[in-house]
């Protein structure tokens, strides 16, 4: 008798700009997220993934990827260390007015304020957040 068990990570990534969705897309866990998940698994202390950095990069997302292409800017999660609900987890971080604002066209989940461990990332067409706009990024990793 032979058993095959696989883990995949797979994550979808909302957009909202004044409160309307305004894409939705998959996103990529990269290895040094991968690995994350493996230290947390076996019981070494890592930080808590805490921070979502955007940016304006263009270059599409690797798995070597350990961080943004041009950051723009990295917020605290709305809930530090995610939501989890079964099997997935849901990172949330709001920009508000004038925070972030230009051609945004790239996002990443953090376990630092500044550098830190990257968990996610992905690339997606241009959103314009203008000064007054106010946006909010919902990241679902789920592991199946």
């Amino acid at each position: 008798m032979s058993f095959k068990d696989t883990v995949a990570l797979t994550g979808k990534l909302t957009i909202s700009l004044n409160d309307v969705i305004v894409q939705e897309l998959k996103n990529l866990v990269v290895t040094a997220g991968k690995g994350w998940i493996a230290n947390r698994m076996q019981g070494v202390t890592v930080d808590i993934m805490s921070h979502m950095a955007i940016g304006t990069g263009s270059t599409a997302a690797v798995v070597a990827n350990t961080t943004l292409e041009t950051e723009l800017v990295r917020g605290a999660l709305s809930v530090s260390g995610g939501t989890v609900v079964g099997a997935m987890i849901t990172f949330e971080e709001t920009y508000a007015a004038g925070v972030g604002t230009g051609a945004i066209t790239e996002a990443g989940i953090f376990n630092d304020p500044t550098t830190g461990t990257m968990l996610a990332r992905t690339v997606f067409a241009t959103v314009n957040k203008g000064a007054a706009d106010v946006m909010t990024i919902s990241w679902d990793v789920t592991i199946s």
